[in-house]
């Protein structure tokens, strides 16, 4: 595929990751396919150098040119300072009309659990209720009235994936401390599935489809594949599919994990919105080739439309 409009040579695109592994190896091959380079680098080990060049921002592989176009595959743990720093790099790279997959507000809105859930909340799709704050008083309270209420909750830390540090609460006395949910209790009520086995569900969406979609089954109630849970293919029904690709569009991503869950009566529940997901638990159980698909229908498009701006 030719995209005229690019300086010379075929289009390279930075995939942003600090160990490209079985993702890695995927994505190369499907950028291949559309006669795209990947150069892999980690954020952490990019620089602003204002007297290096023009842009100031110095990416290992690109020496003489800002990549065509960035694929976010990661954004490693760090500082409050580090994190801000490497999503400072992504949102000036958009700056500079390098398009990037997805773009740093988007990552921002899906990586903070509590930013999604209001963002879900108030776009009407439906997602537990949730709390989410500061003060141990005002979350052990929560939890006395759900409590009271007939209902269990689940404590998350607010940065977190892969089903890690999940604690359900069923009492009052399964709360955690303040330290050991860094200083925030973010709280959701405890989904009673409508289904016979424990289990939830992960679709990958690209643009408006959801190309994929599995049912997780777990020995117990986290059902993360990092966690030990056995994956089943599942054909999306429209209602599924509806509810994952709005939670995506709410969040501003041009595509997505979504995990969802079937309540007692039937309707399908976000729970969270995954903007860097991984996807080899999925691709075991699906024909569709996701890194092709992720590339054919976001990263390629990108590239070509900027590359027709770049000629105009």
């Amino acid at each position: 595929m030719s995209f005229p409009g690019l300086p010379g040579g075929r289009p390279r695109v930075l995939v942003a990751t600090d160990s490209p592994g079985w993702h890695g190896r995927k994505l190369t091959a499907a950028l291949d396919t559309f006669g795209i380079d990947a150069v892999f680098a980690d954020l952490a080990g990019c620089r602003v150098d204002l007297a290096a060049s023009r842009h100031g921002l110095v990416i290992p592989g690109f020496t003489d040119r800002l990549p065509d176009a960035v694929l976010v595959r990661e954004i490693a743990a760090g500082t409050f300072e580090q994190v801000t720093l490497r999503l400072g790099m992504l949102h000036v790279l958009e700056e500079w009309n390098v398009p990037v997959c997805n773009g740093a507000r988007a990552v921002e809105r899906t990586v903070d659990k509590s930013m999604t859930s209001m963002l879900l909340a108030h776009a009407g799709v439906a997602t537990p209720a949730t709390w989410v704050t500061e003060s141990a008083d005002e979350a052990a309270a929560v939890v006395s009235r759900e409590l009271a209420a007939g209902h269990r909750l689940v404590a998350k830390p607010l940065f977190g994936s892969q089903g890690k540090g999940l604690r359900l609460i069923a009492r009052q006395g399964d709360l955690p401390s303040a330290a050991e949910m860094a200083g925030v209790f973010y709280l959701q009520r405890f989904v009673v599935a409508s289904e016979e086995s424990p289990c939830d569900y992960r679709a990958f969406v690209v643009g408006d489809e959801v190309i994929a979609a599995m049912r997780r089954v777990g020995p117990g109630w986290i059902h993360n594949v990092a966690q030990g849970a056995r994956c089943e293919a599942v054909r999306p029904s429209a209602a599924f599919s509806d509810a994952a690709v709005r939670a995506v569009q709410v969040v501003g991503a041009q595509y997505a994990g979504v995990d969802l869950m079937r309540g007692p009566d039937g309707q399908w529940l976000v729970i969270e919105v995954n903007g860097i997901p991984a996807w080899r638990g999925l691709q075991s159980v699906t024909e569709a080739d996701i890194a092709r698909c992720l590339v054919q229908h976001a990263v390629v498009p990108a590239i070509a439309t900027n590359a027709v701006s770049r000629a105009s």
